[in-house]
């Protein structure tokens, strides 16, 4: 095995020509927002990044193969097999053709940025989540130019490795237009020009920067047999476990206090289990205990936090988040599985540190966290730098519950908390709904509209138990409205507003039935009363689901027509109730099936 260096303008040739392609034994692309944003900032900021295998194809393919995501169909001579950095190759590859349907990548250059809408501190990257309404993708703002550099966002196509001078020359000309003195004052023009210039240097630059970059490789040779390649890429793949920050902070504490965090974290566990549901311990300890030092709760926060004092207010970060899992609990957040985002774990927690045990405050505060939850969870802060922005949330609330005053003597109130402001982060409309992804995924919007059934109880549509954390583990994301009808019809079923949590997980064929005839012959539902107070604990509206008939519609192309149709009518009634609800979490409000889907208005 040799290592090798390349640069990624090489990485990008090959894929473009179809020379390097993929077993088709790898996985398919499972890197989520983040974790793209994350190898954007380390490629754009020229930092080390891991090394990839290839196998060397001699005369002929050893693995039936595929090509990259998204990469152009070539029939040309295939050179290498990518046994490992699949993930990196492709997010880098539709990143740099910012073709990804549900959101659009950028580097931030605060330089350029006159809105202040975007806060990057933590890292270059940023993504905005996209969504369709009448055919129009949204947010406008986003395939504007002069909207992006408004916001300092230079979108990543711009960035590819090939000769597309003259597209971003277009791009800057239609950004900088609105600047373009009106009148012929020389200083006004040189200024303009100028800052025009600059414009186009840092696109440069960082055009430079991502071509230039080394991304190194291993090479097997021709030779190397199919089981050796096998072998080389499961060890690769399974046996790399680099230490992580709790393992040296463990080390630190030790040598500080001469204490054992492993200790103290295991009692944690025994004493109050409910926490481990939502995340790893680990990370819940040190993102709380650096926020009840006013650090950042990521990984730079626990590094800068000063680990004697994480041993000495153990007792009451521990209390904070065992009532953290107390209080998701209430609000039907059970697990890991179904939480729209963890930015919320720390926060939440640290919170507690400053809410009484009982009394009229703790109600207040507890109705304040449940605004503050559920606006994290409709609203699209934490999309993007969520430690940054769950801080500075956190400093916002915390000023409220210790009635801290301003400069000029007035209280800190909701108004200050970011996260509040509806004009930046306004709550997710039932447009935006009806884009959101599978609820299984790990989606903010598509775990949120999952989370208000399990709020309302999510009846299991056979025997009617109401869902808890005790059976939460049994129930399985089932289609409202069935697939292979949706799929007969070429209409897409994968979303959110199509899911609801059941304990039974059979799937019959059922050809053309109709949806809610289906359901009544499948669970044997006896009366219109029970039909109503299941599906309505789903939020799912009856009266939508029910309009059918397509067993009767002997001509493909009608019957195809009303599925698509009815199907349109059922996901926009139910992206209505859940952007209804959305609201009412959002205000503090307690929520009921029939609240919701009444045709009251909110006040």
């Amino acid at each position: 095995m040799e290592a090798r260096n390349r640069k990624i303008d090489d990485w990008y040739g090959k894929i473009m020509r179809g020379e390097i392609k993929l077993p088709r034994f790898q996985r398919w692309e499972a890197w989520e927002r983040g974790r793209i944003c994350s190898l954007i900032h380390t490629i754009s900021q020229d930092l080390p990044l891991g090394i990839t295998l290839v196998l060397e194809v001699g005369e002929e393919e050893r693995f039936l193969s595929r090509h990259i995501a998204t990469a152009p169909n070539n029939q040309g001579r295939v050179l290498e097999h990518l046994l490992d950095g699949q993930q990196r190759l492709t997010a880098l590859w539709r990143v740099l053709h910012n073709n990804y349907e549900t959101e659009t990548y950028y580097i931030f250059c605060p330089e350029f940025s006159t809105l202040n809408e975007v806060d990057s501190q933590e890292q270059v990257a940023y993504y905005r989540s996209r969504y369709y309404k009448k055919d129009q993708r949204y947010p406008l703002w986003c395939d504007l130019p002069e909207e992006c550099l408004k916001r300092g966002l230079i979108p990543t196509q711009l960035l590819r490795p090939e000769d597309i001078s003259s597209e971003i020359n277009a791009w800057i000309d239609v950004a900088t237009a609105s600047r373009r003195p009106t009148e012929s004052s020389l200083l006004e023009v040189e200024n303009f020009f100028n800052w025009k210039k600059s414009v186009s240097d840092a696109i440069n630059t960082l055009r430079n920067t991502i071509k230039n970059y080394n991304l190194p490789y291993l090479s097997l040779p021709p030779s190397t047999a199919k089981d050796t390649a096998l072998e080389v890429f499961i060890n690769m793949n399974t046996n790399s476990k680099p230490l992580s920050a709790y393992d040296i902070i463990v080390a630190e504490v030790e040598q500080v206090k001469g204490q054992s965090l492993h200790d103290l974290q295991e009692g944690m566990n025994r004493t109050y289990p409910n926490i481990q549901h939502y995340e790893e311990l680990s990370s819940l300890i040190l993102n709380t205990s650096a926020l009840l030092q006013e650090h950042l709760p990521n990984k730079k926060g626990a590094w800068n936090m000063d680990k004697a004092r994480l041993v000495d207010t153990w007792k009451s970060m521990e209390k904070g988040l065992a009532q953290m899992a107390e209080f998701l609990q209430l609000q039907g957040v059970y697990d890991d599985k179904r939480l729209p985002t963890n930015a919320v774990l720390a926060v939440i927690a640290a919170l507690y540190a400053y809410i009484p045990d009982s009394g009229d405050k703790r109600g207040a505060y507890e109705t304040l966290l449940k605004q503050y939850l559920w606006s994290a969870f409709f609203t699209n802060r934490y999309e993007n730098s969520a430690a940054t922005n769950a801080f500075a949330d956190f400093l916002a609330l915390k000023r409220i519950m210790r009635n801290e005053c301003k400069d000029d003597g007035t209280p800190y109130t909701q108004a200050d908390v970011p996260l509040f402001n509806r004009d930046k982060f306004p709550l997710a409309d039932a447009d935006e709904l009806l884009s959101a992804g599978w609820s299984k995924n790990e989606t903010i919007r598509g775990r949120a509209i999952l989370a208000i059934s399990c709020l309302l109880g999510a009846s299991d549509f056979a025997t009617g138990e109401r869902l808890n954390r005790e059976n939460i583990s049994m129930r399985h994301y089932h289609h409202i409205f069935p697939t292979a009808l949706l799929a007969e019809a070429q209409y897409e079923g994968n979303i959110a507003l199509n899911c609801a949590l059941i304990s039974d997980s059979t799937n019959l064929t059922i050809g053309r039935k109709d949806p809610l005839q289906y359901l009544k012959d499948r669970y044997q539902w006896a009366t219109e009363y029970i039909v109503n107070e299941r599906l309505h604990s789903h939020l799912i509206p009856v009266q939508e689901l029910a309009n059918g008939g397509y067993e009767d519609l002997a001509d493909d192309a009608t019957r195809h027509v009303k599925i698509r149709s009815d199907a349109q009518e059922f996901f926009r009634k139910r992206a209505e109730y859940f952007a209804k609800a959305a609201a009412m979490l959002a205000a503090g409000r307690s929520i009921t099936a029939a609240e919701v889907m009444s045709d009251k208005t909110l006040p």
